[in-house]
């Protein structure tokens, strides 16, 4: 996405001058920042509006990173970041943000419009070990469970053969319960 057409409020324009704009149908808000109403929403522009949040040496992770890959219409009031370096970077405290410390594998990161982001997979193992102590992540977990049920199951096998791993129960009962609503392989009893 080309910087000239995603706009930060206080970049170019004023708060005010989004505002309206947004009112008058020329714009419409993406997260943290507007876009032109006659371009369509994508990975890149949600990733625009993250510019703010993703400090470097992290990636989008969990309601985050489902938003990124577009499963839903509004950024995450909470968004999460997660290491994918090595070394450990300073990253600014914000009021809206989460930092998790624990270093993403390679495997588990995709590149969107030049920022980290966790896979499908590692967004949906994230979302599932925190979904019985986060109410917003629990609505983004059903969201990407509807739209890619293909995946239940092999990310509840990967967490149920860890053996030590904070949330494993509660993510493998919130994965099962998700499977038995949207997969038809499930036998019922």
């Amino acid at each position: 996405m080309y910087p000239s057409l995603f706009y930060r409020p206080g970049a170019l324009l004023s708060p005010s001058e989004l505002s309206a704009a947004r009112l008058d149908g020329l714009l419409f808000e993406v997260g943290d920042g507007y876009m032109h109403a006659d371009l369509p929403e994508d990975a890149a522009a949600r990733v625009a509006s993250l510019a703010s949040v993703l400090a470097p040496g992290y990636a989008a992770s969990g309601a985050t990173a489902a938003w990124v890959h577009g499963f839903g219409d509004a950024a995450p009031l909470c968004h999460h970041i997660q290491r994918a370096t090595p070394r450990r970077q300073r990253v600014t405290p914000q009021r809206n943000v989460v930092v998790h410390e624990i270093q993403l594998a390679p495997t588990d990161v995709v590149t969107i419009a030049g920022a980290q982001v966790t896979t499908l997979p590692r967004t949906l193992t994230d979302l599932a070990l925190r979904a019985d102590r986060d109410a917003e992540g629990e609505r983004w977990l059903r969201a990407l469970g509807a739209a890619r049920p293909d995946l239940l199951l092999p990310v509840r096998q990967q967490i149920a053969s860890r053996k030590r791993m904070p949330g494993k129960r509660a993510a493998v009962t919130a994965l099962d319960l998700l499977r038995e609503a949207y997969c038809q392989d499930v036998v019922t009893r």
